[in-house]
């Protein structure tokens, strides 16, 4: 009986990843040689919980009004929401326009290219900061997102999947396999997360496509289905998040302030509707009026 391989190491998996992404990545505008540091920062914002296909047309048309942050600060914080359209979690668009008045008043209207700067600005947390760090200044940072968890449970550890996450551990589980040189490192961050989107599924993967499939420790287990702990997903249909949508898709289709009739409208259960909207209120999403209107914020 021949003997396990040893799990991989960096060197093991970054050759045959990088040029399995050289000739199988999707094309997509925010990993184009051109693209700013403002358009990965958008980037990395709008695909947070959001697949690809939905943001796309939201990136493209967001970049082609305000290319610039200083284009965004100039624009009030009502407008960017109302460009969010469905791409969900609206907030979102707060924390950009936020940040793009931070960056335009405190950095001359260029992203920060430093880790520690770029968590100063609202809405960043740690992910976001170490993937544009990466992705549009070519640093090295483990960008670990939830394929990159996926890949490395499998191929390193012989997991099916890779459970709850864990900060440090994930970090370090990623940083380990990075090459030394930065760009070659941030062109391997990208590279796992791609081989995890299209390859190294969570339900079907396809390991005769894998480009490290022979040295995969799951595969080399025997692929074995997984048995730890898991996180329940979230519910929709029926929640405070789905009233709040509602809610929000009324004062995004109108041109001026909305009457509280045509809000009520949209909900049967009048508690839930107006616990959505407090909540929405209390985001700064939606701005109640003196007159007893609604509307999006100034």
């Amino acid at each position: 009986m021949a003997a396990a391989r040893p799990a991989p190491n960096g060197s093991d998996l970054a050759g045959p990843v990088l040029a399995w992404y050289a000739a199988a990545a999707r094309e997509l505008p925010w990993r184009a040689a051109d693209a700013s540091p403002w358009a990965v920062l958008v980037s990395e914002i709008m695909l947070q919980q959001t697949p690809v296909a939905r943001v796309r047309p939201a990136y493209d048309a967001w970049l082609q009004r305000w290319p610039t942050p200083s284009a965004l600060a100039a624009d009030s914080a009502g407008e960017a929401v109302r460009m969010w359209g469905k791409l969900g979690y609206p907030r979102r668009a707060l924390r950009l326009h936020e940040c793009a008045t931070v960056i335009t008043a405190r950095f001359g209207g260029a992203v920060p290219d430093d880790v520690a700067e770029l968590l100063t600005l609202p809405g960043v947390g740690a992910y976001t900061a170490r993937a544009v760090a990466s992705f549009a200044f070519a640093q090295r940072h483990p960008v670990v997102d939830t394929n990159v968890r996926r890949v490395v449970a499998r191929a390193v550890d012989g997991q099916g999947n890779a459970g709850p996450p864990s900060t440090a551990r994930d970090h370090a589980a990623v940083e380990a396999l990075l090459p030394t040189e930065p760009a070659v490192a941030a062109r391997v961050g990208v590279a796992l997360m791609e081989l995890g989107a299209l390859v190294c599924t969570a339900r079907t993967p396809r390991c005769p496509s894998c480009p490290i499939a022979d040295r995969c420790a799951w595969r080399q287990a025997g692929s074995p289905p997984y048995a730890g702990p898991t996180v329940r997903p979230q519910r929709f249909t029926g929640t405070d998040r789905q009233v709040r949508g509602l809610l929000m898709d009324v004062l995004r289709g109108s041109d001026e302030p909305v009457v509280r009739g045509a809000l009520d409208l949209v909900w049967p259960d009048a508690a839930q509707r107006e616990r959505a909207l407090a909540a929405l209120v209390a985001d700064g999403l939606v701005d109640p009026l003196p007159d007893g209107r609604f509307a999006l914020p100034a």
